[in-house]
């Protein structure tokens, strides 16, 4: 978003760029050794720029020259991603191909994940026998993230923090362990989120101007890029519930076509969908699935989005900059961080009212809740703090100054660490930061712009998106 995401002042020279264009691989070949290839292939390919006006913070990302890269960013120029979708030529045809998940480098052709009855929340029936005084449990949408509850169809991997760097378009790879920082290579330009795929065998990673757009494929037993995707213009990424349907968010400076929804194996479009404010940003969805609530940064909405029928069918206005939006653990209400109003809007997704406010610090931005969720945690970007929510007693109980500007979260699988990127900061870091006392464990030195990075594997049986969130 304007501050949000590096700037950009070019308008894409090709309108007829890649949709959903997929790099052919052997659907033999183990994830490790499919590699597209396209320009993220490699150990360390550098941007594709040939025959394109080079963007001012581009360059200067390039050059490692972080003072001048923040100074533009915070300016909040951008290029615009065209909204074509071509209908002749490779692009065409590609979205045309028949429905086989060997056209997408990483993929197999099934999903591995083998999913217990209770794969979609629902109200848990009460143990208390019928009656007056009888009452259903109350919903506990993340109960299957508890600590310690990694799925086995993740287990193998071992555990890694991968780190998006907006300026260089590298991903970081740190052992969490020894806090080191033990990989670094080439993904794609301005990379943004890292995303556990629905079935939770690989990751992906959106680089909003590699070309028209690129989702780089890395494969989490390696650590290593395993392929990419050319997808248009894809900022952050999300899964319906049933794994079915793959969201691609194009944030856009005015309203325009800003959701793509694609077939999660195949990659074959099918559909997209005007979004009337400007500026999509992050999205959760309702207990059900059924509909997903997205921030516009831009316009100051929270629009509801029938994720089914491809439809907006609701919004609010709680102005501001909204930004990171997450259900609540009961399931009740949406929490979207505010950036421009300091704090927390919390949205009856049913009623599409904000019912309270929740004021935090300035510049709230990023969410996420503890592993016995019980907690919201908050960062505040502008002033270098985080905040503490207790969702019971529904009171900020903490407000810890971590430094930095505190931007993303990612929760460590045992629930006793934050792994917060600082993506502003003069140098570029992330700050591990201890769920007891609000202590920085350490202070880990990327250099450039490090934005949704995430720690995985995560616990949970499915990956709904962004950076982590998972069911």
């Amino acid at each position: 978003m304007s501050d949000e995401r590096s700037s950009e002042t070019e308008e894409l020279s090709d309108a007829t760029q890649a949709v959903a264009a997929v790099q052919p691989v052997d659907p033999a070949a183990p994830a490790s050794a499919v590699v597209s290839a396209g320009p993220v292939a490699g150990s360390n390919p550098r941007p594709r720029l040939t025959g394109r006006a080079v963007p001012p913070w581009w360059v200067v990302g390039i050059a490692g020259v972080g003072i001048l890269s923040l100074v533009v960013n915070m300016a909040g120029v951008r290029r615009e991603v065209p909204e074509t979708v071509p209908t002749t030529g490779p692009i065409a045809a590609a979205a045309a191909a028949p429905s086989s998940s060997a056209n997408v480098p990483g993929l197999t052709s099934t999903p591995t994940l083998s999913l217990p009855p209770s794969v979609v929340p629902t109200l848990i029936p009460s143990s208390v026998p019928s009656g007056p005084t009888a009452a259903p449990t109350p919903l506990d949408v993340y109960r299957g993230t508890a600590a310690g509850l990694i799925s086995a169809t993740a287990a193998r991997f071992p555990e890694r923090v991968y780190v998006p760097d907006e300026a260089s378009g590298d991903l970081f790879v740190i052992d969490p362990k020894t806090f080191q920082i033990i990989d670094r290579y080439h993904v794609g330009a301005s990379a943004q989120h890292v995303t556990p795929d629905w079935d939770l065998q690989r990751l992906y990673v959106e680089c909003v101007f590699e070309g028209a757009g690129r989702m780089a494929i890395i494969d989490p037993l390696t650590g290593k890029l395993a392929g990419g995707l050319d997808i248009l213009g894809p900022y952050n990424l999300y899964f319906t519930i049933d794994g079915s349907t793959a969201i691609v968010v194009v944030d856009r400076a005015k309203p325009g076509v800003q959701m793509y929804f694609y077939d999660r194996l195949t990659w074959k479009l099918k559909s997209s969908l005007v979004i009337p404010y400007a500026g999509a940003d992050h999205m959760d969805f309702t207990p059900d699935g059924h509909y997903g609530l997205i921030s516009t940064e831009y316009d100051g909405y929270v629009v509801k989005v029938d994720v089914v029928n491809y439809s907006v069918v609701g919004a609010v206005k709680v102005g501001g900059k909204p930004v990171d939006s997450r259900l609540s653990p009961d399931g009740t209400v949406v929490y979207t961080a505010n950036q421009g109003r300091h704090g927390v809007s919390v949205i009856d997704w049913q009623t599409m009212t904000e019912i309270d406010f929740i004021k935090t610090d300035t510049g709230a931005h990023g969410l996420s809740f503890s592993r016995d969720r019980k907690v919201m945690y908050i960062t505040n970007r502008d002033a270098g703090t985080l905040s503490v929510y207790d969702l019971a007693s529904k009171t900020l109980t903490a407000k810890w100054k971590i430094g930095g500007s505190p931007d993303m979260i990612s929760v460590s699988p045992d629930g006793t660490q934050l792994w917060i990127s600082n993506r502003y900061s003069w140098h570029g870091s992330v700050s591990v930061v201890s769920t007891v006392d609000g202590s920085v464990i350490s202070l880990i030195k990327t250099g450039g712009q490090p934005h949704g990075l995430a720690y995985y594997p995560q616990p949970g049986i499915m990956s709904v998106g962004h950076n982590g969130n998972m069911r």
